[in-house]
């Protein structure tokens, strides 16, 4: 595969939660508004479990696009469990795309980077924590930090 394929395989693997509730989506969320804030990025900010949205907020400059993308990108984590980033990357380094290869509707799937599965340990995926309004990567790395520093561990 690719050193990025292989990261993005570390962060799942580390980024694990023991549970997650309404007060951890909470936590979480809380914690990206703030960074997004802090950094005045235009984002919006999505945390679900089994379905439910658990958390949302739209920081100055995010629009109803991003709620569409939130929605397309969490699907994909939802489907393959892992993150969306991960999901377009393996197709890119297969030599294809996600949306020509993956026979999935374009308008209800989007592997782009920034929907991160929410996993438990022992369970696996249950919901998604996702993030849009910026260039993928850096939708990606605003979760992966955010998540480094709640669940104590050091970013790769």
């Amino acid at each position: 595969m690719t050193g990025l394929i292989d990261e993005l395989e570390d962060q799942e693997r580390r980024l694990v939660f023991d549970a997650f509730d309404e007060q951890t989506a909470w936590t979480v969320g809380v914690a990206l508004r703030d960074a997004g804030l802090a950094a005045g990025l235009p984002i919006a900010i999505s945390i679900r479990r089994n379905g439910q949205e658990l958390f949302h907020a739209a920081l100055p400059g995010a629009s109803a696009d991003n709620d569409g993308w939130l929605a397309r990108k969490s699907a994909v984590v939802d489907r393959y469990g892992q993150s969306s980033l991960r999901v377009g990357e393996t197709f890119r380094v297969r030599g294809g795309s996600f949306d020509a290869d993956s026979r999935l509707d374009t308008a209800t799937y989007a592997a782009h980077g920034g929907a991160f599965p929410v996993l438990i340990k022992g369970t696996g995926c249950v919901g998604t924590i996702a993030v849009s309004g910026l260039p993928q990567l850096d939708d990606h790395k605003l979760v992966v930090e955010t998540l480094d520093s709640i669940l104590g561990q050091s970013t790769v």
